[in-house]
């Protein structure tokens, strides 16, 4: 998902009925809307006469709203790494899908949707909130697949459809992985229509988190202010931090400013809605080298495999996988990364020495860096939690201890 309208660091409330909303970070950039809504409290299991449809919100209908735009779907199409991983992860996946019923959750304009009925797709239920839709079916039928592809304009919430699925696509990931709340809106579709033993693309995500040196950027937003054509405007100082450094931001690092990796797992086809709610991990790095440490840098990576065997009353255990931030790695400069994958698994990766994407890296900045020395430790915990005021915002609470120092850190993604 595209998460920003017109980067600003003023982060303002968003109006409910402007579907165009101030995003954090720098640069330029349309806002990703969305397509979903948390409200939903069922599990697996609860279908037909058993699911009650939950409410659309004036954040919800702003969010949809947002989505309208065109500017949006085309930076997400122009993500050369996103699409083509889409469209290949789509055919890696072809004789599975051949002849097969197909739900796209938050469709767009329809390009995935068109990429199965490449693939051979029985019929594809291509559903978005967005008044996008209207476009989308006239693609699809420019395309001569309005036979095979039905376009349905609503939530997944309460939009119908009188047959199991085969196969759930989707391209759900915000900043941080869980901005906008989509993943809930898959779950939600999992839950109502897939099939045991069916398909979910993606698959699996995992989260990054790794603390990170970023020298430039913290001269370019404060020490700038310590000599100004030869005027001493330090007074500026602790506004300028605040403004740069009290939100997330969205750039891009290098590997350069990492020192150390680690990250948290999120399985597709088992995680529940309520879990997503709030996630909690601990972690403890070392770091690789003797640098200020100026913040933490977040990042996913999703991974499309082949289809999971549910028993027929999905009663697997639901499992986050939300272990701690591993520390194993963190003493060894040689460890990537990335986690160990099976051979077979399609990856989309938005790491910091892959190939760009528009989701960039998301970097929280600490105020004032902490000078840490090679094989220091770093620990803490972290909370991302959805906001009680919008549930499509992410808190984020973090704490963090190094030297012999503790400190907590409170931001949110809006």
């Amino acid at each position: 998902m595209l998460p920003s309208s017109g980067f600003d660091n003023s982060n303002r409330q968003p109006d409910p009925s402007d579907g165009r909303r101030l995003a954090f970070g720098q640069g330029q950039r349309f806002q990703r809307g969305g397509r979903g809504t948390r409200e939903y409290r069922g599990s697996r299991g609860l279908r037909g006469s058993n699911y009650i449809t939950p409410p659309c919100t004036d954040f919800d209908r702003a969010y949809f709203q947002s989505y309208s735009h065109v500017g949006i779907h085309e930076e997400m199409i122009k993500d050369h790494v996103r699409t083509e991983t889409y469209r290949s992860a789509i055919m890696q996946h072809q004789s599975y899908i051949a002849g097969k019923v197909v739900v796209d959750v938050g469709c767009g304009t329809g390009i995935l949707s068109i990429f199965c009925a490449q693939a051979g797709a029985k019929r594809v239920y291509a559903i978005d909130a967005s008044d996008i839709a209207v476009q989308a079916k006239e693609v699809v039928k420019a395309n001569n697949l309005d036979d095979r592809i039905i376009v349905l304009l609503g939530r997944v919430e309460d939009v119908d459809i009188d047959e199991e699925v085969d196969i759930i696509i989707s391209e759900w990931m915000g900043y941080m992985l869980l901005y906008e709340s989509m993943l809930s809106s898959v779950i939600i579709a999992r839950d109502r229509w897939l099939k045991p033993g069916g398909l979910i693309l993606p698959s699996h995500a995992s989260l990054y988190m790794a603390p990170v040196t970023h020298p430039e950027r913290y001269s370019e937003s404060i020490d700038f202010w310590r000599n100004v054509y030869g005027i001493d405007m330090s007074a500026m100082l602790p506004l300028a931090k605040q403004c740069a450094f009290e939100e997330p931001s969205v750039e891009t690092i290098t590997g350069e400013n990492v020192l150390t990796w680690p990250f948290v797992h999120v399985d597709c086809y088992t995680v529940t809605i309520q879990e997503l709610e709030s996630i909690t991990a601990r972690y403890r790095f070392a770091s690789m080298m003797t640098a200020p440490l100026h913040g933490f840098a977040f990042w996913f990576d999703v991974e499309f495999r082949g289809p999971t065997i549910f028993t027929a009353n999905y009663s697997l255990q639901p499992s986050l996988g939300n272990e701690p931030f591993s520390s194993d790695s963190s003493n060894d400069p040689n460890v990537g990364n990335k986690r160990s994958r099976s051979n077979e698994a399609l990856v989309l990766s938005t790491a910091p020495e892959d190939a760009p994407t528009h989701w960039q890296q998301t970097l929280l900045y600490f105020f004032d860096p902490i000078d840490v020395k090679q094989d220091q430790v770093i620990e803490g915990s972290i909370t991302l939690s959805q906001s009680k005021e919008n549930a499509r915002f992410l808190n984020i609470h973090l704490e963090y201890a190094s030297g012999g120092r503790s400190f907590v850190k409170e931001s949110v993604i809006r």
